[in-house]
């Protein structure tokens, strides 16, 4: 039963979602947790053992946080996404081929999905519909204006201003 006045949970989990780079977020926190996985895995998956695995873990760790950072601070996203995609691509050499490229690939899918993504905007006001009640009449419409001319119409007449000597019409130098 719905309380009146408030909104069912999943409509606020949908305006949350849609506010931030959440896709893009959650793959680079599943590139990150798997990258980060893969250095304790058993000694017959891994390819690097000891001091070696210590980037792999630290990587993910990163690449998790900047996921989380895209979640909780959109306004961060650029950073965030640009650095998850260099953190991804550095873990293909670094990190056991980025995680079997599995987690190499799915952070420069996160990052490329955290630097694109633009906040909701309002949608523009529609054109003048004649319908409308702020629509030129038939004597407007039929006489544009320049006022209403999104692109004013060039000047016929010639540029009063003799060419300098330097000045070539065509664009070739002499």
């Amino acid at each position: 039963m719905l309380l009146r006045g408030r909104r069912p949970s999943w409509q606020g989990w949908r305006r949350w979602r849609r506010g931030r780079p959440f896709w893009g977020g959650l793959a680079a926190i599943a590139a990150g947790a798997w990258i980060c996985v893969l250095p304790l895995a058993p000694l017959k998956i891994m390819l690097q053992q000891g001091v070696a695995g210590i980037p792999s873990v630290l990587m993910g760790v990163v690449m998790i946080v900047l996921g989380l950072t895209a979640w909780f601070a959109p306004q961060q996203r650029t950073l965030a996404g640009v650095l998850t995609t260099l953190i991804a691509t550095a873990a293909l050499v670094l990190s056991n081929l980025g995680g079997f490229l599995i987690g190499t690939l799915l952070g420069i899918l996160g990052g490329g999905l955290i630097f694109a993504w633009q906040p909701y905007s309002a949608p523009r006001a529609p054109y003048a519909t004649p319908r409308s009640p702020h629509a030129p009449n038939a004597t407007e419409a039929a006489a544009p204006t320049a006022s209403r001319d999104p692109i004013p119409a060039r000047d016929a007449t010639p540029d009063p201003t003799p060419p300098t000597p330097h000045h070539d019409s065509q664009g070739v130098q002499p």
